[in-house]
């Protein structure tokens, strides 16, 4: 309801309300970078090649062609990128590798994000000894390397894909856990958190309500990071045989052959060396990103 002779704040601003809201207005900065663009349209790229694998592939990419052995890029009209020690279409191998890519960052993170904000909630708003005793059980897991636990998981378990993701998710967690952590303490000391209790708020709904809404800013900084850490992490085990396994396609295992067939067919290292260096710089700058118009944000 506007008042006679008085301009409302829209009328002042320029602005309309909805565009004015927090998320609207970071989603502004951050997609006003050109290279933060360049990063999530790659990274989108990537995503629609593994969704849309079966159709963009011309070739199944287990299928041999020996025949066809070692031949380079663009020597070919038939395999644009070339093939394998055994005739595989690279191309091919490559799309259905991305599906591996996708899924195996979202796995870990979806472990990490489980485990670390939710102990971290619970360490930062409850405090005293539940956040002493978390607090030591982070430092335990932090002190273990992600690939020497990954390798520990899959000696018990077992090689694959789910269970070095899973180990990376828990060595991963407790990154998590200290931000959420610091975040959480410094906000439950605020009024409005108090003022929440009084009304009569339960605890559980203070906390998903008031309390995590603020630390999302660091965590989708962190977030972003340990995706580009979990793909590095997969694309090694999978390196060592220790992740998916043979025939099923992935970058690791394809730098894999190209490091074993390296003298007969040294262009091999360039589709799956040249796509990890890309996702990985990709999420890496996105997260500068998110840091920087998170900051902008604030500043505004």
């Amino acid at each position: 309801m506007s008042i006679p002779g008085v301009a409302s704040p829209a009328a002042v601003t320029g602005i309309p309300p909805a565009a004015r809201s927090p998320m609207r207005a970071f989603g502004r900065r951050l997609l006003r970078s050109k290279v933060n663009l360049a990063c999530l349209a790659f990274v989108l790229l990537i995503v629609v090649c593994a969704i849309l694998a079966p159709v963009l592939a011309p070739y199944d990419p287990n299928l041999q062609h020996l025949a066809s052995r070692y031949l380079p890029p663009f020597s070919s009209s038939q395999f644009i990128l070339g093939t394998d020690d055994l005739g595989r279409d690279v191309l091919s191998r490559a799309l259905y590798a991305s599906r591996v890519s996708v899924t195996a960052p979202l796995i870990s993170v979806g472990v990490a994000l489980a485990a670390g904000v939710s102990f971290g909630l619970v360490a930062g708003f409850a405090g005293g000894r539940v956040d002493w005793l978390l607090s030591r059980l982070a430092d335990a897991f932090n002190s273990i390397p992600a690939l020497v636990l990954a390798l520990a998981v899959i000696a018990v378990l077992g090689p694959g894909l789910v269970n070095a993701m899973l180990a990376i998710g828990l060595a991963s967690a407790p990154r998590l856990f200290r931000v959420v952590r610091g975040a959480s303490l410094a906000v439950r000391e605020e009024t409005y958190i108090e003022a929440s209790i009084v009304v009569g708020c339960s605890r559980l709904r203070t906390v998903l309500v008031h309390v995590l809404p603020n630390v999302r800013s660091p965590l989708l900084v962190q977030t972003s990071l340990l995706m580009s850490l979990s793909l590095l992490a997969e694309a090694a085990l999978s390196f060592l045989g220790l992740g998916i396994q043979p025939p099923a396609p992935s970058w690791g295992a394809m730098l894999r052959t190209a490091f074993e067939q390296q003298f007969l067919g040294p262009w091999l290292v360039v589709v799956p060396g040249l796509l990890i260096m890309l996702m990985v710089l990709s999420f890496n700058l996105l997260g500068d990103g998110i840091r920087d118009a998170i900051g902008r944000e604030r500043r505004s």
